[in-house]
């Protein structure tokens, strides 16, 4: 009786994830990244509306004298926690990033585009961690804290780029809508990003800026609302813009999920931001604020990436199979 193979422990499959990588095991530890950086922003609305953004008064270390917290006579020890908790994420999105480039290098066959994605990943952690000492180092200048939050979506561009591209072949990228329709596309993502720098200018105007003693911007809250209002009304209508121009020239369906993800993403942002303004911002709401911010972005990145074809990607140096021809951009009648 011949004997049953054993199957490889979780440890093993890790390991083999990284050093023997899949191209759908790759593609896993793609999206790995996109939920570190997601959830560092998340962390890091938890320490601006906890006022931890002190917590750990030093940097690299906790305190001058100890890398992790420690009763402080200045500062509460679940302050120190939770900003020290922050920092501790940025090290496991680092972790990650070098394990999805280690893959990338192992990856068969070796696509260079992807090893290139995948290094842009730990490098712009490592950038995020100085920042993060500078924000610390001027006591949280709000144009410090902003930049600090900008970086986690810069760096999004990234990993969604990689997570899509790992999904894909490596032929000459062919539109599936035409021309005015991606220009479109491209508007949408410059006005996410636009919300989200306003969005950053609001939260170092407001009570949510990372310490009762930070620095804020001379702004009147009112005023910065209203223009982060109004560029995120102009976004929901830039969506519905591109759900009716979509559907008019027959893009494929994965183009027109997205454009409704992006809708609905945007439509409870604009209810969520209305309710923790009439009700004062309170803290729990800025969370999720920041959340739906950030997946807002993911979402509209995939829009964006979903308005051309590369073909099908290959599995141990094949093609993954044939795939159905894209349906051609037709022109609105």
């Amino acid at each position: 009786m011949a004997e049953r193979e054993s199957t490889p422990g979780p440890l093993i499959r890790a390991r083999d994830a990284v050093w023997r990588p899949t191209a759908g095991s790759f593609r896993l530890l793609a999206l790995l990244g996109v939920i570190g950086n997601v959830l560092i922003v998340v962390s890091g609305g938890a320490v601006r509306v906890t006022e931890s953004g002190l917590g750990c008064p030093e940097w690299p270390k906790c305190t001058g004298d100890s890398l992790v917290p420690t009763p402080h006579p200045e500062h509460e020890l679940i302050n120190m926690a939770i900003e020290f908790g922050n920092r501790m994420i940025t090290f496991v999105v680092l972790a990650v990033g070098m394990l999805v480039f280690v893959a990338a290098l192992r990856l068969a066959p070796r696509r260079k585009d992807l090893i290139w994605w995948a290094l842009a990943q730990p490098m712009s952690v490592v950038a995020q961690a100085i920042i993060g000492g500078i924000v610390v180092l001027t006591e949280l200048h709000p144009a410090a804290v902003g930049l600090h939050f900008l970086v986690s979506p810069a760096l999004l561009v990234f990993c969604v780029a990689l997570w899509v591209r790992a999904g894909e072949g490596d032929e000459p990228a062919r539109p599936l809508a035409p021309a005015w329709v991606r220009a479109l596309g491209g508007a949408l993502l410059a006005a996410c990003a636009v919300v989200l720098v306003a969005g950053t200018v609001v939260t170092g105007t407001g009570p949510h800026a990372g310490d009762a003693s930070s620095r804020r911007y001379g702004f009147e809250i009112t005023d910065v609302t209203r223009v982060h209002s109004l560029m995120a009304w102009v976004t929901c209508a830039l969506v519905v813009a591109m759900a009716v121009a979509l559907h008019r020239t027959g893009a494929p369906a994965a183009a027109r999920r997205r454009v409704h993800e992006l809708l609905a993403l945007i439509v409870a942002q604009g209810a969520l931001g209305y309710v923790q303004y009439w009700l004062g911002v309170p803290a729990v709401l800025v969370v999720l604020h920041m959340l739906g911010a950030v997946l807002m972005w993911v979402v509209a990145l995939r829009l964006f990436l979903a308005l051309r074809d590369r073909g099908p990607r290959a599995v141990d140096g094949t093609a993954s199979g044939p795939v159905e021809p894209a349906v051609q951009a037709k022109q609105p009648a």
